[in-house]
């Protein structure tokens, strides 16, 4: 008779083994897995791995909870159909998020206008860490919650830039401008390039608008500023998560006063 100790592997079809929904979402991938298990605002609940992918977590990581192994198929059945789970996945509580009123001592924002895709907004979380932004702002309305999908194409990013949620994204950037922010929103018919909007402004807020919709009026006045990326005419417009990563380079490369 086999084995029917602990050390049993996971198991779809036991009920005791599937976690229920309530309990928390589902993080995969080893950038995301390995960042939410270094964070420690981060209340963990299970840790499901494949023999090969355990090996990969350094012991130090994941001694603080207990982890199930498991086949990739188990991995397959759990999670979003797509997903590249890469052997891990880690079940958790969402983070906190905070108000506007939490980061007025932060340096560089980026605002979120109506976007709503989770891989967009991920990938603009990815490259708002890389440059050194410390917060990204969502309506509370509208924008789901950030997990797997976004925290995947984010790569760990969701640990290292605070999530904060605001009912009104104008009144938001109010209040960013009365802390100090230089806000400035991003459109192809901006009056001026964002090289030359983001120089020698100490708190930087980057607006990113959605797709298509762009900037909602009520937002873009909000703004102290609408900038653009110069493209040659042979392309319309840049994907979002792209410009922002432009708008972020040059917050970077052109404001030594932060």
């Amino acid at each position: 008779m086999k084995n029917q100790g602990r050390n049993r592997p996971f198991q779809r079809n036991d009920r005791k083994s599937v976690p229920k929904r309530a309990e928390g979402y589902w993080l995969w991938g080893i950038h995301a897995v390995e960042a939410a298990l270094s964070n420690p605002a981060r209340k963990l609940v299970r840790l499901l791995a494949t023999r090969n992918a355990k090996q990969k977590i350094p012991e130090g990581l994941i001694a603080q909870l207990k982890v199930d192994e498991a086949q990739p198929s188990d991995l397959d059945g759990l999670l979003p159909p797509g997903a590249v789970h890469q052997g891990l996945a880690l079940q958790t509580e969402p983070l906190t998020t905070l108000d506007v009123s939490d980061i007025t001592d932060c340096h560089r924002v980026v605002v979120f206008d109506q976007l709503t895709d989770p891989h967009n907004i991920g990938a603009i979380f990815r490259s708002a860490s890389a440059f050194g932004f410390d917060a990204a702002v969502l309506q509370t309305r509208n924008v789901p919650p950030l997990t797997g999908v976004a925290a995947k194409t984010a790569a760990g990013a969701l640990e290292t830039v605070k999530e904060v949620r605001a009912v009104n994204i104008a009144r938001a950037l109010d209040e960013l401008c009365e802390a100090g922010f230089w806000c400035i929103g991003l459109d192809g018919g901006g009056d001026q390039l964002i090289a030359d909007a983001v120089k020698s402004s100490p708190k930087l807020a980057i607006v990113i608008g959605a797709e298509g919709a762009g900037l909602r009026p009520a937002v873009a006045k909000a703004c102290d500023a609408i900038a653009s990326i110069p493209i040659t005419s042979a392309m319309e417009s840049l994907n979002a998560s792209n410009a922002a990563a432009i708008a972020f380079y040059e917050c970077a490369r052109g404001n030594t006063d932060a």
